[in-house]
């Protein structure tokens, strides 16, 4: 019983990750990184003020395109000790690019700083081509 109860909870779990769409190659496909060990969820939420359904990268039209991500990290907590549990941030960081290019791959960078979240955008060369100009963080 308790092994086939394991199997159908395994097997709903699988079902509910969809495999990442086919790039097109007229868009520009841009994917997250969080490489700041606060880091912990940097989700698309919209593409030019439109909500998206799959948060998990950005797939754009040549041009200009204004990206909103969510970023969730932890800081350090608060207090005078330095053993205090760290302190989740949540925070909506809006990027501005105006040169997408059909065919390029792009990542988008969230960083923390104790409590400063930011967010750059990479071109392939890994030259920063944008970074975040709005922020707004709920905690």
């Amino acid at each position: 019983m308790r092994k086939s109860m394991l199997l159908l909870v395994a097997g709903v779990l699988a079902g509910c990750q969809t495999p990442m769409p086919p790039v097109d190659p007229n868009m520009a496909w841009v994917e997250f990184s969080t490489p700041t060990p606060g880091g912990k969820l940097l989700m698309a939420e919209r593409l030019d003020k439109q909500r998206l359904t799959d948060g998990r990268f950005f797939q754009v039209t040549p041009g200009s395109h204004e990206l909103l991500v969510r970023f969730d990290f932890e800081a350090p907590g608060g207090g005078a000790g330095m053993l205090n549990d760290p302190v989740e941030r949540l925070c909506y960081l809006t990027i501005r690019f105006d040169h997408f290019e059909a065919g390029q791959r792009y990542v988008l960078e969230g960083r923390s700083l104790m409590f400063t979240p930011s967010a750059r955008l990479y071109n392939a060369k890994r030259e920063i081509v944008a970074e975040d100009r709005d922020t707004y963080c709920a905690i």
